[in-house]
């Protein structure tokens, strides 16, 4: 395959890097950071997602290089809670889109992904007895667990999940600790959402949000990673909170190999034996130059050329 846009390497690259108050520039083939400390090189045909907070610059060729190695920049708030915009992953191909769509669609496939996914959170098979609201239930005692465990664990006190968006400094440590380490979790399902080709919006479990299915994906590993990760970050203690959550984030990302779960899960969930899979819409055309137009939907052949001017066949 001469376009490797189509197969991205979402999977071996690092998860993501988070820059505040400071000025990126193209660097040679690469970027570089600047900040009160000097010039830091960052390798990004390596990173997968580079989230901007408040304070940050970045030229227009250090876009385009970021654009070319694939890696997704993401507008965030300060201390990376709250997202404001996203640029373009790496596949050119639609087709793993359009799968989503189409099981999204059929009420049948959808109620199937979404007992996937909870069975995926769960580590068993689920009785077909179980109604969705049923599931539901079990899956609130599931993180209700998570949270008492983790509070065992750390020593840390757990009052419950609460917080206000509008009054951040309102909330306790490990309330902003969880804040932080899901808003990183975020991001980086949704860059490897987005890299892979589908829809962050085309949710199963969640509806009505433009990032819907990276909240979907997000909760798959919720329990196992953010949730310890802020409890354990808190019980070092409340300095620099959120930047420490961050790189504890990091580090797990890493020994957790998310990324590469990331893409495998959503394989695994998007795609059924007994459900052949979409064909590439103009793959070979993209192999050839990926600026050229993909294919032109048609209801008999399922597909014609796209970049012809059929008035001139005539």
């Amino acid at each position: 395959m001469k376009d490797l846009h189509i197969l991205p390497k979402v999977r071996d690259s690092w998860s993501f890097l988070y820059a505040e108050r400071s000025r990126i520039d193209q660097d040679d083939k690469s970027i570089a950071l600047w900040d009160e400390e000097g010039k830091t090189a960052v390798p990004c045909a390596s990173l997968t997602l580079l989230m901007l907070g408040p304070g940050t610059s970045i030229t227009h060729a250090a876009v385009r290089t970021l654009a070319d190695n694939g890696c997704l920049v993401l507008w965030s708030g300060e201390e990376g809670v709250r997202m404001y915009g996203v640029g373009l992953g790496e596949t050119r191909s639609s087709a793993n889109l359009l799968r989503q769509a189409q099981l999204y669609a059929n009420p049948e496939s959808r109620l199937r992904v979404v007992r996937n996914m909870y069975e995926l959170r769960f580590g068993e098979r689920l009785s077909d007895a179980l109604s969705l609201a049923e599931i539901r239930g079990r899956e609130g005692l599931r993180v209700r667990a998570a949270y008492a465990a983790a509070s065992r664990a750390t020593g840390v006190e757990w009052k419950g999940r609460a917080y206000k968006r509008t009054d951040w400094s309102c909330a306790d440590p490990v309330n902003r600790a969880l804040s932080t380490a899901n808003s990183c979790l975020y991001g980086v399902c949704h860059s490897a959402i987005v890299a892979a080709g589908y829809s962050p919006a085309i949710g199963f479990i969640h509806t009505g949000k433009m990032l819907s299915f990276v909240y979907d994906v997000a909760d798959l590993y919720k329990t196992e990673i953010s949730i310890p990760a802020a409890f354990h970050a808190v019980a070092g203690g409340t300095a620099q909170l959120e930047s420490r959550v961050r790189r504890r984030c990091r580090d797990w990302f890493h020994e957790a190999h998310l990324l590469r779960r990331v893409v495998d899960d959503l394989d695994g969930l998007l795609s059924f034996e007994d459900s052949p899979g979409l064909e590439v819409p103009g793959s070979g055309a993209m192999e050839e130059d990926e600026a050229l137009p993909g294919e032109l939907w048609d209801p008999e052949s399922g597909s014609a050329a796209g970049g012809v001017n059929y008035g001139d066949e005539g």
